[in-house]
């Protein structure tokens, strides 16, 4: 089946992102002193942050204070401030090499183009004006974790981004991501194509391990698959 729709995760795969929020997730933990390192990080990468910092205080603290939805909130509130106050600040803050290329191929072949990401509102708005992707009419729009009942590696990300472009068959969509959990929400989905790119949180070992259908090195590599397809 043709694809139609294509959905991009934003820091790892089509955003630039040197551990920056792998850092700002232990920085907002080490402010409750809770110490994780870079790679306990990682392992939560994708996922709503919310649920990642709940997953870290279980592994990682071995204090007596309970682990209550109020204390994981205060550890977000953290992290939303630093993350967006990143996104609107640091000179680092820019697109993956051949992005806005690869967007503006996809929309001349008449596709749909939606980011989705594990981030909340709050972070994802300010990223995106930096990205300018809307104005450019690149980008058909976003999805983010706190507008959904479940984030990655559950679909509704997906299933969301199909209800914005009115697309009714998720074998109709590509999902592009750089973490397993990208690689699960579009398996659970049912795209498709789920197309795994090396430029984010997971080695090449891992990503291949969670089987995706194409496993890429650059975004511009998602164009040929496409056409390929196509014939």
């Amino acid at each position: 089946m043709a694809i139609e729709l294509v959905v991009f995760d934003l820091a790892g795969t089509t955003v630039k992102d040197n551990q920056d929020v792998h850092r700002i997730l232990q920085q907002a933990l080490a402010a409750h002193d809770v110490s994780v390192t870079l790679e306990d990080a990682n392992e939560v990468m994708g996922i709503p942050k919310p649920i990642a910092i709940g997953q870290l205080l279980r592994r990682k603290y071995n204090g007596s204070r309970p682990i209550t939805i109020n204390w994981i909130a205060e550890i977000h509130d953290i992290f939303v401030e630093k993350m967006i106050n990143f996104y609107r600040t640091d000179e680092g803050v820019g697109e993956k090499d051949g992005v806005a290329e690869t967007f503006r191929r996809l929309k001349e072949k008449d596709l749909k183009v939606i980011v989705d990401t594990g981030f909340d509102r709050q972070i994802t708005n300010p990223l995106l004006e930096r990205m300018g992707w809307a104005k450019l009419n690149l980008i058909d729009g976003s999805v983010t974790s706190d507008e959904v009942e479940r984030g990655r590696p559950h679909p509704d990300l997906i299933y969301r981004a199909m209800e914005l472009t009115n697309i009714k068959d998720s074998r109709n969509v590509a999902k592009v991501g750089d973490t397993v959990s990208d690689i699960e929400e579009g398996k659970s989905a049912g795209c498709g194509l789920v197309v795994a790119v090396t430029t984010g949180a997971f080695t090449h070992n891992a990503l291949a391990d969670a089987g995706p259908t194409h496993l890429i090195e650059n975004i511009r590599e998602l164009i040929g698959i496409l056409e390929k397809r196509e014939e």
